[in-house]
């Protein structure tokens, strides 16, 4: 089975790529880090009580008012827009906030993540997409034997993007977001040293209307479905040692293409 990491920083598009790929005619089934995210900070789970313990003390409103449902406001569930304003920013104490809220959601949604790659799996499913914003800060594309970046040419469509779905973002708060998922054109290079030419790296660009974006969409697919077709994945299915051994070989490759990548910044660096 082929696990297709599906990334790009906020209000690039990555969402409508999604949905997309989640239609006919591809009807990929699809994991959402998002939404597992939502689900491991429910309350009464471990992750929302570490939350509730870390950063209750000083973030008054991070829970929700009580509800009609819930008198006693015990089961309140997460603020997410102030939990936001806490987490998002570039300052030092906002990275060492993100950080440590990255630490308590993050081992959750990886063990979310792995089950649901199983379930697909043994389902026989030719590929999956595996959809996270940070997909390479949290090391995702590690298991990942295709990356596909969406990405958008000009900040400027990115910024006004944000802004009209979430109109109640101030224009520093819109900035801190987009900043806290790092620049896209990072994420494009990232695929892009990976190998375009072998579709382990792919770029999805959406700087036009949604028509614009489904052509792209299509030929990504038909770029990946050129090097890993679906009848490789029935033959994976079939004989499970082979399919251990392709899959130990792909970490092997991802594994020296993240080395080579860390070797490159550094000399960059150094050049500086």
């Amino acid at each position: 089975m082929l696990i297709i990491g599906l990334t790009g920083s906020i209000a690039t598009g990555k969402s409508t790529v999604s949905a997309l790929l989640s239609s006919a005619p591809y009807s990929l089934p699809i994991i959402d880090a998002d939404l597992l995210a939502r689900q491991v900070v429910e309350p009464g789970t471990p992750a929302y009580k570490a939350i509730v313990n870390y950063f209750g003390p000083s973030t008054p409103d991070l829970l929700l008012p009580a509800s009609d449902d819930d008198p006693t406001g015990s089961h309140r569930p997460l603020n997410r827009p102030a939990l936001g304003r806490r987490v998002f920013g570039t300052s030092e104490e906002r990275k060492r906030d993100r950080m440590i809220l990255n630490k308590i959601v993050h081992p959750a949604v990886r063990w979310e993540i792995y089950k649901a790659l199983m379930y697909y799996y043994v389902h026989g499913h030719w590929a999956v997409v595996l959809d996270v914003p940070l997909l390479f800060e949290s090391g995702m594309d590690l298991i990942c034997g295709t990356v596909v970046v969406v990405g958008v040419r000009d900040p400027g469509v990115q910024m006004a993007r944000l802004r009209a779905r979430d109109p109640h973002l101030s224009a520093e708060d819109a900035e801190n977001r987009v900043r806290s998922q790092g620049d896209v054109r990072g994420k494009v290079e990232k695929a892009e040293f990976r190998g375009t030419g072998s579709a382990r790296g792919v770029i999805v660009w959406n700087d036009g209307d949604k028509a614009d974006l489904e052509r792209e969409v299509s030929k990504a697919i038909e770029t990946i479905k050129a090097s890993s077709p679906k009848w490789w994945a029935w033959v994976l299915l079939l004989a499970p040692p082979l399919g251990v051994g392709i899959a130990a070989w792909n970490l092997a490759v991802n594994f020296a293409t993240q080395k080579s990548w860390q070797k490159k910044e550094k000399e960059e660096k150094a050049k500086l």
